[in-house]
């Protein structure tokens, strides 16, 4: 139930445009400052993976592995998408709780 939750704010955040998504536009968004949140993909390769967990504690953003490929892409209405990038407060608090409240 909680996952379905968090794959449609995507899709809100995707339309309203308050969504990045792909490896280099979600780096960008991270370095811009404007990425509250970032998603990496729980099958994203390793070298993904370090990427954006350096990047996000280096610029303090909340990081969190969840989905796959698939999963994250179909929601934002795209194809398989590694990593996304939120880019409002309230819709990042939004599915923080929600990941939390999963795992």
């Amino acid at each position: 139930m909680g996952q379905n939750k968090i794959f449609s704010l995507l899709g809100i955040a995707m339309r309203g445009r308050n969504l990045v998504s792909g490896e280099y536009q979600t780096l960008e968004a991270v370095k811009k400052g404007s990425a509250m949140l970032v998603i990496v993909a729980e099958d994203a390769s390793d070298n993904t993976k370090k990427l954006f967990s350096d990047k996000c504690s280096f610029y303090k953003v909340p990081i969190f592995r969840y989905g796959t490929k698939e999963n994250l892409g179909r929601a934002v209405g795209k194809d398989m998408r590694s990593s996304v990038g939120i880019c409002n407060e309230g819709l990042a608090e939004a599915i923080i709780k929600l990941i939390e409240e999963i795992k």
